[in-house]
């Protein structure tokens, strides 16, 4: 890797990579921030509070910086953890803010959902790891704070932009099952179809030093949930985290993963994880060898509150909805997960009918547009939100700036399963989900219009 463009500091728990880019007009840094975290930790993405012991590959907050000029800077940042919420995020940005002059509303935070970092979110049976949130923060904080700084002086940066594609590494998940319930774990023998779209597009935009032709950084995009180590039972980023950090290597500057709209998308063929590895690498490297270089007049970006409210519920009917699966498909697991889900809604039902607050965010670069929405959004709704985007090319981020659940489509909610039963993990009145995707396009044509 040339030392001249990528440096490795330490800084108390975390370790730095950063690349710098020059380009006349448009500026770029990027900077990734190792996480630590132990053996102690409960991990995220479960339903009952398991631990790991050691760890495959880094945990970490990767940002990339893009800037215009004084009012044109954005920043765009991925974490490798399952959830990230408003109030820590909301912190960060307001540090990020003071400290580097990138206003919070030009930010953009996204959770790669890997389900197996430390836990960020109290959710099913366990609760928030504190310090690892705390470390998290830091880790935001630094990687914007370096990669803004590397990118005050560059010039000559040119983007590039390719739409490749992977169509093996996910399908959806929402599979009919013959007593005409929704699978979620069990036996899948008697499945009759899939009840939704699968989304193949990979999107991946890279910048490139104009002086030596070399990358500064990369960002892909694809919709799969983030499932899976290598090793059993350790601490990972999965494969996409995996595959961004053999990309890093292998292209010299840093990597960083988007994670789509995948709320309704699993790897449940399944791919093993180091093949998975192996495709989504190749799949981001043919799109990179095809990505053609874009325009960039404007660097722009809206957010926006957005409320909605907690759905209201009956407790025998999604108490019966959890007990009869779970009893029939996983009889062996059945009581501890319907305890879980009881005290999930206990804790809800003083919540019901209340509104609450989140964020939706836009941001162009050029004719690309990215979307950040706080949510595990089913992937119709990315579908749908790129088919009306007034961008030549939108990208789609779910889990960015806070998480708020699951958001089903009208449909989901009809037919029912996990992602739709009253929990912390889906408690959002039916018909959000559709308020979020016409509220993005709304924003999205008036930033188009700008």
């Amino acid at each position: 890797m040339n030392k001249t463009h990528v440096w490795h500091l330490v800084v108390g728990l975390v370790v730095l990579t950063a690349g710098v880019t020059r380009a006349e007009g448009l500026r770029v840094g990027a900077a990734a921030v190792n996480i630590a975290a132990d053996d102690s930790m409960v991990i995220g993405g479960g339903i009952g509070p398991g631990k790991a012991t050691g760890q495959e590959g880094e945990l970490r907050a990767v940002a990339t910086v893009i800037s215009q000029g004084e009012g044109s800077t954005v920043a765009i940042v991925a974490c490798d953890v399952l959830f990230v919420e408003r109030d820590f995020i909301d912190r960060a940005l307001a540090r990020i803010e003071k400290q580097t002059g990138i206003p919070a509303s030009h930010v953009l935070v996204n959770a790669t959902h890997t389900h197996h970092a430390p836990t960020t979110s109290t959710v099913h049976g366990y609760e928030r790891e504190v310090e690892f949130v705390r470390r998290l923060e830091d880790a935001i904080v630094l990687a914007v704070e370096t990669a803004a700084a590397n990118a005050h002086d560059s010039d000559n940066v040119q983007m590039l932009y390719k739409l490749g594609e992977e169509r093996t590494v996910g399908a959806n998940s929402r599979v009919l099952l013959s007593d005409n319930t929704i699978f979620w774990i069990g036996s899948m023998d008697d499945a009759v179809r899939h009840t939704g779209p699968f989304d193949p597009q990979l999107p991946v935009l890279a910048f490139r030093n104009g002086a030596d032709d070399k990358l500064r950084a990369l960002l892909f995009n694809h919709s799969t949930h983030t499932i899976g180590t290598r090793q059993v039972g350790v601490r990972s980023p999965s494969f996409y985290g995996l595959a961004a950090q053999e990309l890093e290597s292998e292209l010299g500057c840093p990597v960083e993963f988007l994670e789509g709209a995948s709320g309704s998308t699993h790897n449940i063929q399944p791919v093993p994880v180091d093949e998975a590895i192996k495709r989504m690498k190749a799949a981001v490297l043919n799109a990179l060898a095809e990505a053609e270089p874009q325009e960039v007049k404007r660097v722009a970006s809206l957010k926006r509150p957005f409320e909605f409210k907690v759905r209201t519920f009956d407790e025998s009917i999604e108490d019966e909805k959890v007990s009869s699966y779970c009893r029939k498909r996983a009889p062996a697991h059945a009581d501890p997960i319907i305890d879980v889900f009881r005290n999930m809604r206990l804790k809800l039902k003083p919540e019901q009918g209340k509104t609450r607050e989140t964020f939706l965010q836009v941001i162009a670069l050029g004719d690309v547009a990215i979307v950040g929405v706080p949510a595990e959004y089913f992937t119709i709704f990315g579908v749908d939100i790129k088919r009306r985007s007034p961008f030549k090319h939108t990208i789609v981020a779910e889990l960015a700036n806070d998480w708020i659940g699951y958001l089903p489509n009208h449909e989901a909610h009809a037919m029912g399963g996990y992602q739709t039963w009253m929990g912390l993990h889906s408690y959002a009145e039916e018909g959000t989900g559709e308020r979020v995707a016409d509220e993005v396009v709304k924003m999205l044509n008036e930033l188009a219009g700008k």
